[in-house]
């Protein structure tokens, strides 16, 4: 129901903000151009985003299903199923569901975005074998969804290459913000859906996890901090991220001949269920991106911006971080308009604030700090049909929130 009552509201306030620009402004252009917006979005959702994907889907289904002929998912799910046997306590142990959402959440750790998502769905897919009400989001899918769109992300590939192109002195200098801010995001997720669903935190194989966990990343911030150069940092980021995305589909062909597994019949059954999935969630992208993209168009976004700086300069607290507020407001929303608001303010002045700038460089952390709440919850639940998603938008806003939060204080604590 949230997500009907947002999405009802998008074009509620653009028709408000348009209306009055028209009878108080004389602007006789405002519904013009939300109307542009309206059939530009519905047909670059299709034709940019839904057809690109099918391609990304079909390939990496294919893939998905020679590792699991291979023995790989349920791999995964023995060496992770005792902590997601915690968080997942629907999830049956050694259920298939388990090792996707691993691959899913090992894929989206080290940005590795085309293979991510299709991962994800099918992820998604399983966990809706087990939801025993088809069409009303499970407490295991709240909860993998709140992590998914939490981003925990610690090779932010795409964001130091943007600050590259924009000629940055050092385009890695986020790359330790963007892992704390997306760190404490992750956290108040796992927490707020854990108490929300009443399970016991103080489990001794959550706590090991978790403490696990943080040692991997402030292992992984040590390393690169103090023993490779800025250079070095980029150059690693890159050489990984691309390493992993070939030496994934590798290990599982090389499982599956292993097994003596038709390794091509395997990726065609996998590679068949890719067009059918686009097909299937093609109306909830057209609907959502269409939505958000007159809310955008409206010009409701600079009125929020210039409301929070109202705000805090009546509290007489630095404004200086509302500037780059765009990219965290548009972020829960469209992966690709936070991008262009990043690169926007990233540019040159007087268009934007400089890469190097304050403003600059929290507008990468905010970028970084979390994913596309409204887009992830439109794409995974349309892919199953779930039209109830409870309390997902919520905790997922709330980890969102809580990495914004982390992101303006490590942004200061950094540059400021």
């Amino acid at each position: 129901m949230a997500l009907n009552y947002i999405w009802v509201a998008f074009f509620l306030i653009a028709f408000v903000i348009a209306l009055c620009k028209l009878i108080f402004l004389g602007d006789t252009n405002s519904f013009n151009v939300l109307v542009d917006a309206l059939f530009a979005t519905s047909k670059s959702s299709v034709m940019e985003i839904a057809l690109p994907l099918a391609g990304t889907m079909t390939l990496w289904l294919g893939f998905m299903k020679i590792g699991e002929r291979a023995g790989a998912i349920n791999f995964l799910s023995r060496i992770v199923g005792p902590f997601f046997h915690r968080l997942f306590p629907e999830v049956p142990k050694d259920h298939p569901a388990t090792g996707n959402m691993m691959m899913n959440f090992s894929a989206n750790l080290l940005g590795l975005d085309n293979a991510a998502t299709p991962m994800g769905l099918k992820a998604m897919q399983s966990l809706q074998e087990l939801n025993p009400s088809k069409e009303t989001a499970s407490n295991a899918q709240i909860m993998f969804l709140v992590l998914h769109t939490s981003g925990l992300t610690i090779l932010p590939i795409s964001i130091i290459a943007q600050r590259a192109i924009q000629g940055a002195h050092d385009p890695t200098d986020i790359f330790i913000p963007c892992i704390i801010a997306t760190y404490v995001a992750t956290i108040v997720g796992i927490l707020g859906v854990s108490i929300k669903q009443k399970i016991n935190l103080w489990d001794k194989v959550i706590i090991s996890w978790l403490l696990g966990l943080t040692a991997f990343i402030g292992g992984i911030v040590f390393y690169f901090t103090y023993f490779l150069t800025k250079a070095q940092i980029s150059e690693v980021s890159k050489i990984t991220s691309n390493l992993l995305v070939f030496a994934i589909p590798v290990i599982f062909i090389l499982g599956a001949v292993r097994k003596k597994v038709n390794v091509f019949e395997a990726f065609i059954d996998g590679a068949v269920e890719g067009f059918p999935t686009i097909i299937k969630i093609i109306p909830y992208l057209v609907g959502m991106l269409v939505g958000i993209a007159i809310f955008r168009t409206s010009g409701a976004l600079d009125y929020i911006i210039h409301g929070f700086k109202w705000f805090f300069g009546l509290l007489h607290l630095d404004t200086r971080f509302c500037d780059a507020l765009p990219v965290a407001i548009i972020k829960p929303l469209s992966g690709s308009g936070a991008k262009g608001m990043m690169i926007s303010i990233m540019s040159q002045p007087p268009v934007g604030f400089g890469v190097d700038s304050f403003v600059g460089r929290l507008g990468c952390i905010f970028n970084g700090s979390a994913d596309t709440t409204f887009y992830i919850v439109a794409l995974y639940f349309g892919s199953v049909g779930i039209k109830n998603s409870r309390y997902a938008i919520p905790a997922g806003l709330l980890a969102d929130l809580a990495g914004v939060i982390a992101a303006i204080f490590v942004g200061y604590l950094f540059f400021g």
